[in-house]
């Protein structure tokens, strides 16, 4: 049966792809470039609730998470893509430096014969003691909390071990993944996940990668700036410069993708495996004022993220698809290319094969995503977006073909068309029924609520 390889890279927005050719990607990504010239490569693949483990529990299951599910441990009912392969003979193998997989209590390595954690990223209390190394007042500003200063703390205990470029969380595990190829060529099929937390926060990309920044900055490092209005911290300065950090986050990480994909096709899995790699969501970079994931976040650095399957001997590849899909029609995906449609049948996700292989145009119409946990929503299409916000405060509604960075609020001017999109979706999601709140007259906001 044929391999199937899952690469994860957490919180990379599509518009720092340089694949997808948003206007002013910032960044240069060639490795990840080249596998998505080589595969069906998605423009419209949304999460279908975040953050970090409800995706995963969606690519693992094939099951919605929005509507009942927070964030939480796999159940012992939840049936998982390394259950499924393995009962079918498959080799299954983990690889991740996310530790939300390793916290106690959680389980989402359950039913891999093999799997290895990469110590250390953000908040895991991998490393005590005190700083040596770095000064916490060189990465931080006055204006912090003191809770926010001890989270950067945290993560600066961790990095001070980190000393040259092969020292970073990405490079060991795609070392660590690397190795078990080598060890296992020639043993199939495969089922192998290699999940990489980078270019996750904090952003501390090493110093050959660091080229987005400005080499006569001065100022602090600024490698973990706090949610809320960017305004109340950081001058236009510091924001050019914490969004620098990332894009040589995103570039570091694009490089040692590289290195896995070389070592696929030495050890003899590129050409025969099914291939897929995702993000399980952006990052916002202050583009509507603020940093950091949240409930209220619902524009397109968040949502949109890039999505790419490559087929055995690059079959179908080289096409750009812009249909509607979600995270909990991956698994169905993989199941049907790889003769094991019938598995799907209780999953709340579709096969995407129809659209791959050209017989159908569309599997959804629309798309719903948010956090199960927050009252905001965002439903869209290829052309709007559509987010309900919480009561007492306005609706906003964007055209994502006229408008693909979302500055100009819509909602007044075409309430129908949010209306519509409500329409689609029922109580469960807290949206059917519900009046769309215009900016004008009742709320008078100034200006749009996304500015």
């Amino acid at each position: 049966m044929t391999s199937v390889i899952f690469i994860v890279v957490d919180s990379l927005r599509q518009d720092h792809v340089s694949f997808y050719g948003w206007e002013g990607c910032p960044v240069e990504t060639p490795n990840i470039d080249a596998l998505a010239r080589e595969s069906v490569a998605f423009e419209n693949m949304y999460p279908e609730a975040l953050p970090t483990i409800p995706v995963r529990t969606q690519w693992m299951t094939g099951q919605r998470t929005l509507p009942f599910r927070p964030w939480q441990p796999l159940t012992p009912e939840d049936r998982t893509v390394a259950d499924i392969l393995s009962e079918e003979g498959y080799l299954t193998a983990l690889f991740t430096d996310c530790y939300h997989f390793f916290k106690p209590g959680y389980n989402l390595h359950r039913s891999f014969r093999v799997w290895r954690w990469i110590r250390g990223q953000e908040y895991d209390p991998y490393r005590s003691g005190p700083l040596r190394r770095f000064k916490l007042e060189d990465f931080v500003k006055d204006s912090y909390t003191e809770e926010w200063k001890r989270l950067v703390e945290t993560c600066l205990v961790n990095l001070e071990s980190i000393r040259r470029t092969e020292d970073y969380y990405c490079a060991r595990l795609v070392r660590e993944a690397i190795g078990w190829l080598e060890e296992n060529r020639g043993r199939k099929p495969v089922l192998l996940w290699v999940d990489s937390f980078d270019p996750h926060e904090p952003w501390f990309p090493p110093p050959e990668f660091d080229r987005y920044t400005d080499p006569n900055w001065t100022g602090k490092r600024l490698i973990l700036p706090p949610g809320g209005p960017a305004s109340a911290h950081f001058s236009e300065d510091e924001i050019r410069y914490i969004r620098g950090l990332y894009a040589g986050e995103v570039a570091y990480v694009d490089h040692y993708i590289g290195q896995l994909l070389e070592a696929l096709k030495e050890y003899g899995y590129y050409d025969d495996s099914i291939i897929v790699l995702s993000a399980d969501h952006g990052h916002p970079l202050a583009d509507h004022g603020k940093f950091l994931k949240g409930g209220d976040r619902m524009y397109s650095e968040l949502l949109k993220v890039p999505f790419m399957i490559r087929f055995p001997g690059g079959e179908y590849g080289g096409r750009k698809l812009d249909a509607l899909a979600q995270f909990h029609d991956v698994l169905p995906t993989i199941l049907d290319a790889i003769g094991l449609g019938k598995d799907t049948e209780a999953m709340h996700g579709k096969s995407l094969m129809p659209l791959i292989r050209g017989e159908e145009e569309f599997v959804r119409d629309a798309i719903i995503t948010g956090y199960y946990g927050a009252p905001d929503r965002c439903i869209r299409d290829k052309t709007w977006s559509y987010i309900r916000r919480p009561e007492g405060e306005p609706d906003e509604l964007y055209n994502l073909v006229e408008d693909p960075r979302e500055r100009k609020n819509l909602i007044d001017e075409y309430p129908e068309e949010a209306a519509r999109l409500a329409s689609k979706f029922g109580s469960l999601y807290a949206v059917r029924g519900k009046e769309i709140k215009g900016i004008q007259g009742k709320y008078e906001v100034e200006g749009s609520a996304g500015a």
